[in-house]
Order: C-alpha cells, then sequence, then structure tokens
C-alpha cells in the first residue's frame, strides 16, 4: 500500500510541470508551414496549389489576366481577376509574393 501512494506521488508530482505550462498565445505562434506564391510567375498548376479557395479555373484566370494586363503592381490588384474577389486576396496575402 505504501509503495502505491509513493508510486501516486511521484506520477503526480512529474504530471505538475505539464499542467502548469502556461498555453502558447496563438497571436505569437509561429505559422504552420505555409507555401508562398509569386502571383507573377506561377504556373496555373502552382496557383491552383498554392493558394486557398483557388482552383484550376480560377488559377487560370490569374494567368490569363496577367498575360492581357501585365504584371500585378500589389496583392490587391488580384482581386481584379474575374472569379476572385477581395475575400480570396485577404485568405492568401501571407501566401502571396510579387515580383515586377
Amino acid at each position: 500500500m505504501l509503495q502505491r501512494i509513493a508510486l501516486f506521488l511521484l506520477m503526480a508530482a512529474l504530471a505538475l510541470p505539464l499542467c502548469a505550462a502556461e498555453p502558447a498565445d496563438a497571436g505569437t505562434a509561429a505559422p504552420a508551414s505555409v507555401t508562398m506564391v509569386d502571383i507573377n510567375r506561377a504556373d496555373a498548376d502552382a496557383l491552383a496549389s498554392g493558394l486557398v479557395g483557388v482552383g484550376p479555373s480560377k488559377a487560370e484566370a490569374i494567368v490569363a489576366d496577367r498575360q492581357a494586363n501585365g504584371p500585378f503592381q500589389s496583392v490587391d490588384d488580384l482581386a481584379r481577376v474575374q472569379g476572385i474577389g477581395v475575400k480570396t486576396v485577404e485568405l492568401n496575402r501571407e501566401r502571396i509574393t510579387l515580383t515586377p
């Protein structure tokens, strides 16, 4: 009986630091691995696989717009593509890079 009590106390002592640890602040935690997409150079496959809410048809529209109107000057310019709205731009803002 005494051994069981000692074992219980030992286990409780070992678990205490785990219970007392402060939770990580979600606002300062590093984001999960995010694939960066250069919207001025990526092909349709890379756009579709790297951007949230962008499938093959929207990716093709991005490429067509870029070919017709030249490179995007800002991330917000992506909203000029038919089928891409402000919400999609905001969902992807941290994934998008631009090269001239």
